[in-house]
């Protein structure tokens, strides 16, 4: 089960913007590769939030409308589109949207944790 080990050891050094970044995507034949990158407020619970892949489409929605409505949390979202896939393979377009995610959001984290293979 995951727990906050590695955000709160992070935080205890000083690293105070610490994003998680994951991706979608990378199953299917053709289209885009996504990524999204979140900064959490420390201490933010959130009953439900789990893989989501685990979870129904309809509280999919329902979390994301929670979380993206929470003002103190930051979110980005980015591609890598099918000509970058193609030109790069799914692994390295898979990275570049992780890294698009990583840099569009409003506060530059200081610690990356990325769900799968790093960058």
């Amino acid at each position: 089960m995951p727990d906050l080990s590695y955000e709160t050891s992070l935080q205890s050094r000083g690293l105070r913007w610490v994003a998680g970044i994951d991706e979608a995507g990378r199953g299917p034949l053709a289209g885009p590769v996504a990524a999204a990158a979140v900064i959490l407020p420390r201490g933010f619970t959130c009953a439900g939030l789990d893989d989501s892949k685990k979870l129904s489409a309809r509280k999919r929605e329902q979390l994301y409308e929670q979380i993206t409505a929470h003002s103190e949390i930051l979110w980005a979202v980015a591609i890598a589109d099918r000509e970058e896939i193609d030109r790069l393979n799914i692994l390295r377009a898979t990275h570049l949207a992780m890294r698009r995610a990583a840099g569009a959001l409003v506060t530059p984290p200081d610690h990356c944790l990325i769900d799968g293979l790093s960058c």
